[in-house]
């Protein structure tokens, strides 16, 4: 929590941090990025300088830039990069997860993706692999990246705000903050996907019944 003194609108740690790790993150999900972009908030939480916009801007250009790559992976070298991202039977469900919902939802999948654990990668990757429409995917990275950063962003200066003497209290709470919301969409994501699972079943169970019938 210390490192929060070295962040701020005048060190270049901030700016590095802020592009390189929304960008590598899409590739590499265990880095934290959101928790970086949350901890720049904090730092700058009592200064007005316009630099901070720059921030913003920058973690939204990393985002959009990790996205695409994981998109290009995805296209470029489809069934290695499945391999080794959808190893296993966890994998296979997560792609099969990835292509309903791109089904289901487009767009608004790749925008929702970001605060979804997982998600994000998934997603970018899967659009790739099925060969999503490369102009719609970079609008909706394009937007997605914009809403992130500033989401992220402004959560970490509302908790610096909260505790201007204590950063790392703030800190604390805007992650818990972003926990929560993201276990809040999770939980409407699962309860969606069971609504839509119950009415498929239903349907299916209401042609079979209806088939057998007409014999």
């Amino acid at each position: 929590m210390t490192g929060l003194s070295h962040l701020g609108v005048s060190s270049l740690l901030s700016y590095v941090a802020a592009v390189l790790l929304p960008a590598f993150d899409a590739l590499i999900p265990v880095l934290p990025s959101e928790t970086a972009v949350i901890a720049l908030g904090v730092a700058t939480a009592d200064s007005a300088d316009p630099r901070a916009a720059l921030l913003v801007a920058l973690a939204a250009c990393g985002a959009f830039l990790g996205d695409n790559a994981a998109y290009l992976l995805g296209r470029r070298f489809g069934p290695s990069a499945s391999r080794r991202v959808f190893a296993g039977e966890r994998g296979a469900r997560r792609r099969a997860w990835a292509e309903r919902s791109l089904h289901w939802f487009g767009a608004r999948m790749i925008i929702g993706c970001r605060f979804i654990p997982g998600g994000r990668t998934a997603v970018t990757l899967t659009c790739g692999l099925v060969g999503y429409p490369r102009r719609r995917f970079v609008v909706a990275t394009a937007f997605a990246s914009v809403i992130w950063a500033s989401y992220a962003f402004l959560i970490g200066r509302l908790g610096g705000k909260a505790f201007e003497d204590q950063p790392w209290l703030g800190l604390l709470l805007a992650l818990g903050v972003t926990v929560a919301i993201s276990a809040a969409i999770e939980a409407a994501r699962r309860a969606r996907a069971w609504q839509v699972n119950r009415r498929a079943r239903a349907w299916h169970l209401s042609s079979s019944g209806s088939a057998g019938s007409s014999r």
